[in-house]
């Protein structure tokens, strides 16, 4: 087998963990977003309808947590695809997933791996 026949699929597998990391790294970062906006209205601004008395109207807050909960769930996985894929060190895993988390992060580290990931990538293929 030549060496093009082994790197294709690996070439393959880490253009898709990239892609699949890049639309999860900004679902999550705009579902952070919408939260934290959330997370001010009921707390520091005290708007009706974002109230912790149980309104009603305080349903939609309730869904944006529940949401980005479980996309940041889905994000881990694709940190985790990446990082294995691409073997880089623990480190940069712990960042990607801190990245889920930290309000505008997810963002700037998103244009900055994807850019090292397509890098390292073309250097491979």
């Amino acid at each position: 087998m030549s060496t093009t026949e082994t790197t294709k699929p690996w070439v393959k597998r880490a253009r898709g963990a990239a892609q699949r990391y890049r639309v999860l790294a900004w679902i999550t970062g705009t579902m952070l977003l919408l939260l934290c906006v959330e997370m001010l209205l009921k707390y520091v601004l005290k708007v009706p309808g974002f109230n912790v008395e149980g309104d009603p109207r305080s349903e939609a807050a309730r869904i944006i947590a529940m949401v980005h909960g479980w996309v940041y769930v889905i994000y881990l996985v694709t940190c985790f695809d990446l990082w294995s894929t691409m073997r880089w060190r623990l480190g940069r895993l712990v960042t990607l997933a801190l990245a889920g988390v930290v309000p505008v992060m997810s963002f700037v580290l998103e244009r900055r791996v994807h850019r090292e990931a397509v890098a390292a990538i073309d250097a491979r293929a």
